[in-house]
């Protein structure tokens, strides 16, 4: 568990999280904490546990100024976040398994030969996927995380606004990643609220959902 926790309510984090586009501009999160919420966010689920998520935390002026224009209209986020952080998904994200694996031998969570049987059957499977298959897969999977993550910064006292308005074409290469194999999935701004944001409506359940 977290040592920086400032609030550990799930209905708080959860329901009264609000997107929020202006921040306090004083307030940089220390490197440390970052790290920690971003450990706390990759216990979210993954395929296989492959893990494809990769994080750019981008919080220098110069680096902010990179990015400024690749991020169309949401430069408030940009201008007054303590970081924004660029979300990629690992289309070879297979390469990290028997790591992945190995790790789960070390602290025996799963027997040698368990991990033999699957390192077998998964590396095979996901290198075989088409480029499309394996878009959706790491898409969905780092989105996954994203959400975590935005949870675990509303109980270390921060809150977050997700973005999908980028230039997707050009956000890998612009920050030293190759892009025909980190894909943006999602920037998240992140950093100590300077307003309350905004509520927004929801659709009711029954007129979303259907029983079979």
């Amino acid at each position: 568990m977290s040592n920086n926790l400032m609030n550990n309510n799930f209905s708080e984090i959860t329901f009264d999280r609000k997107s929020v586009r202006i921040y306090d501009e004083s307030y940089k999160i220390s490197h440390e904490e970052m790290l920690e919420m971003i450990q706390e966010a990759t216990l979210a689920p993954s395929s296989v546990n492959m893990q494809p998520w990769r994080f750019v935390v981008v919080e220098s002026e110069a680096e902010k100024a990179k990015l400024k224009p690749l991020i169309r209209f949401n430069t408030r986020q940009n201008d007054t976040s303590s970081a924004m952080i660029l979300i990629f998904g690992d289309m070879e994200c297979y390469e990290r398994g028997e790591e992945i694996y190995d790790q789960a031998v070390a602290e025996g969570g799963m027997p040698p030969e368990v991990r033999d049987q699957q390192l077998e059957a998964i590396i095979p499977y996901y290198k075989n996927f088409t480029k499309e298959k394996m878009n959706d897969v790491v898409k969905i999977d780092s989105s996954l995380a994203a959400m975590q993550l935005m949870l675990v910064a509303r109980a270390h006292g921060y809150e977050t606004n997700p973005i999908g308005g980028f230039e997707e074409d050009q956000l890998a290469e612009a920050f030293g990643l190759d892009k025909e194999r980190y894909v943006p999935v999602m920037i998240v701004s992140i950093g100590k609220a300077k307003e309350t944001g905004y509520s927004s409506v929801r659709l009711a359940a029954e007129k979303i959902t259907e029983f079979k």
